[in-house]
């Protein structure tokens, strides 16, 4: 049996997170303040029309969710734009060439995704938390809930840069699946006020189950459903058998 190459991985995420300290001014700076700048106009609305949902104020209920967007989009991104840049300056060459496994390079770029996400989750939150109080935040589940939509998101950025040759493939897919799921599996919206005929189509989108948990660490009512999250954790092992299964199974990744 192979054994698994930790230094290689070790060098691909301590470099990755090089690159992200690098480029700061977009991996960081840009997200916070997309999500301010949807803060500060909610917030105004919210002011003058005392918009409630699940019968929160908007602005509170709204958050969490902006927390989840930026953490999802980023860790995409990270992931395709890393693949499909690597192709097109030949460096993913000498990635199959070297005494590295694909899926260890997959497990590096979710790693390295992982501590991307957590890092800018957190970073929004404290930022965020200057325009709200808070009533509870259940840091454990707030973590894990943050980390599943991580790993779920690299996964299917893996999947796109691995697939993909030029940057058409991975703008298309962020903008026709990634951002319509993002925005509407509930981030801006509760179920209730969906009408009957299309509250189904929700009750069957895990993400959306992964945004109402993630929501409700914020709450004192916080309760852990164990088949929800059972359905959740089956559904990203299934992303990350099938992201693991395109990388092994020596897919035509180069031209």
């Amino acid at each position: 049996m192979k054994s698994v190459n930790y230094y290689a991985i070790f060098t691909i995420i301590k470099f990755k997170i090089k690159d992200f300290l690098k480029d700061y001014h977009y991996s960081i700076l840009a997200p916070l303040i997309n999500n301010l700048l949807f803060v500060i106009i909610f917030s105004t609305i919210d002011h003058y029309y005392s918009i409630n949902m699940s019968g929160k104020p908007f602005i509170e209920f709204l958050i969490p969710g902006l927390i989840l967007i930026v953490a999802a989009q980023e860790s995409f991104d990270n992931s395709s734009a890393t693949l499909v840049h690597m192709k097109l300056v030949g460096s993913l060459n000498d990635f199959l060439s070297a005494p590295i496994s694909r899926i260890e390079i997959f497990i590096s770029l979710l790693l390295s995704s992982l501590i991307h996400g957590l890092f800018l989750g957190i970073a929004n939150l404290l930022i965020l938390s200057f325009f709200i109080e808070f009533e509870i935040i259940r840091l454990i589940f707030f973590l894990f809930y943050l980390s599943i939509t991580i790993i779920f998101f690299s996964s299917i950025g893996c999947i796109t840069g691995f697939i993909s040759y030029n940057w058409d493939t991975q703008s298309v897919i962020s903008s026709f699946f990634v951002t319509p799921i993002n925005f509407l599996s509930g981030t801006f919206f509760s179920i209730e006020v969906l009408p009957d005929n299309l509250k189904y189509i929700f009750l069957y989108n895990p993400y959306y189950y992964v945004i109402d948990s993630f929501r409700s660490t914020f709450y004192l009512n916080f309760k852990l459903d164990l088949i929800i999250n059972l359905y959740i954790l089956l559904f990203i092992l299934f992303i990350i058998l099938i992201t693991s299964l395109i990388f092994t199974k020596g897919y035509r990744v180069i031209k």
